[in-house]
Parts: C-alpha cells; structure tokens; sequence
C-alpha cells in the first residue's frame, strides 16, 4: 500500500491532464499559458529554495563525484550515439531524458516506505540537481540559439536563461549565509511562508501538464521503448559501478535499497521545463510526457521485487 500511496498521487495528476485534454477541459492555448507561469516563473522559484538550502557533507562528497561524472559521461558522450538506435527524429531532447532521476516526488517517497527514516537518496538528489539545473539548462541555451549565432549571443541566451539565474542566486545566497541570515531573523517565517506558497503547486501542475502532453502513437512507441531500454542499461551502469568502487557501501542494506530504488526512478520531471526551449513542435512534448509516464512501471516494478526479495 506504501507504493499506492506514493505513485497513485502520480498517476492522478498525469490522468487528469489526459483527461482534460481529451474532454476539452482545458484548450492548449490555455495549458501555454500554465506552462508559462509555473515553468517560467514558479519553477524557477523551486531551483532557488532548493539550491539556497542545499548542504553538502564532505563524507559523502566521492558519491556526488561519482554520479556527476556517470551523468556527464551519459549525457555528452552516450546520449548522441544513441540517436541512431532510438530515432534521429528525437536525438535532439532524447539524450537529456537519460540523466538524472526523480527523487522527491517518486525515489524518496517509495524508499521511506521500506526504510523508515533515512537520507541517502538526498545525498543522489545532488548530482541530479546540479546536471539538471546548472549543466543541462546551459547546454539547452547554447543548443537553442547554435546556428548562426555568436559567442555574445549564446552567452547571453545562456545567462538569461530563468533556470541559470535561479541558480546563481540560490548559490549567492547559500554561499554568503544570506538565506541563513534571512530565515533566522524576524521576516524568517514570512520568506519561508511565500516560498513554500510560490513552490507547492509546481509538481502537481508539472504531473497535470505532462498528462496533457501525453501521446502515443506507432510512430512514438517504438522510439520510447528503445529509450527506456537505453536508460535501462545506464542506470544499471551506474548501480554496477556502485558495487564496484563503493562495496563497503553497498553492504549496508540502507544503502543497497536506496540505490536500487533511486535509479529505477524515471528521468526528474524538472528536465522537461528545461529541455522545452528544444521543441520543434507538439509531438517532441509528447514523447517526453509518454516516457517520463511509462518509466514509472518501471519503479513500480523495482519497488515490488526490492520489498519482496531485499528489505
């Protein structure tokens, strides 16, 4: 009933999206303007809080340096040859659904369940945050201008970019202590009152609009599933390279469920309002929503076998 709990929620928001697609609920021009206010303001808002109060415990700094160098391997290096076997009509976005993983709204949820009390899967979120906020929104902004564009220019889509600035100023304030400053004075629990405001809705709207987006036709289908066999195979990579380089880890049952259930997760929902500068049209969005949707049969699985077979 932990998994119910945890995924159902989920499936909610991504049926009711369908659903009101389907039924007329809800026009696309009026889902443009949700996906400009939550990804282009709010979402911003979330990056900011979540990098403001971010801490790093140096103990576990080889795991955060492992990961990173799995994902920047995955994204610049094993992403674009998979163009050719997945489909050259999506290479564009396909390679950035390989890195990263949900943690809090599907991994920390489902592990919790099993274990009670624990945060190593935090530990994970910090690789995922920094390629999917600070590495992938740069890469999109020199993608989304390439051409015939200047170095000025690409540095200047780069530095424009919503996501970048969040970023910036999240580590400016983390940083110099300035958020620390400002949550404990007297104006502490009013800043912390308007950000938990701004931020609760996003992963809801982020589930809803990836429900509307949702299609899948023959044309999609098969690239989708070689994908999801191509995110196989890396996280399996990287949870094979945890055994190998971190074993005295691995022999804590902790750990051992934590990484098995964080990198069945699928990609993190953040990465679709930061890919989507890359669009070329509305079936581009709907490949990233039936992905995104599908793999999480796939941590529904993973789940079952961990608490049948591990915990």
């Amino acid at each position: 009933m932990a998994a119910v709990a945890t995924l159902l929620p989920v499936f909610f928001m991504i049926i009711l999206g369908m659903v009101s697609r389907g039924t007329g609920w809800i026009s696309p021009e009026q889902k443009a303007g949700a996906n400009a206010v939550v990804f282009g303001i709010l979402f911003p808002i979330l990056i900011f809080n979540l990098i403001c109060t971010a801490t790093l415990n140096l103990a576990d700094l080889s795991t955060i340096a492992y990961l990173f160098a799995c994902y920047l391997v995955i994204l610049f290096a094993i992403g674009p040859l998979t163009s050719r076997f997945t489909s050259p009509r999506f290479a564009h976005i396909s390679k950035y659904l390989l890195v990263s993983h949900e943690g809090g709204s599907v991994a920390l949820p489902l592990f919790l369940s099993i274990v009670g009390t624990s945060s190593i899967t935090v530990i994970f979120d910090m690789a995922g945050l920094s390629i999917a906020f600070i590495v992938a929104p740069i890469v999109v902004a020199r993608e989304a201008v390439a051409g015939n564009a200047s170095g000025r220019q690409i540095l200047r889509n780069i530095f424009s970019n919503s996501f970048v600035i969040a970023v910036i100023l999240g580590l400016v304030f983390n940083l110099t202590g300035l958020y620390q400053w400002i949550v404990a004075s007297p104006f502490g629990p009013a800043w912390t009152a308007t950000l938990d405001e701004a931020t609760g809705p996003i992963v809801g709207m982020i589930l809803f609009i990836l429900g509307f987006d949702l299609a899948i036709d023959r044309e999609t289908l098969a690239p989708i599933l070689k994908l999801l066999a191509m995110r196989l195979a890396c996280s399996a990579a990287i949870v094979a390279g945890f055994f190998l380089l971190f074993p005295d880890l691995m022999a804590d049952p902790l750990w051992l469920i934590a990484v098995l259930i964080y990198f069945s997760a699928p990609t993190g929902f953040g990465m679709a309002p930061v890919i989507e500068p890359l669009y070329k049209d509305e079936k581009d969005a709907s490949f990233v929503s039936a992905f995104m949707s599908l793999y999480l049969l796939v941590s529904l699985a993973v789940y079952t076998i961990v608490v049948l077979f591990v915990a």
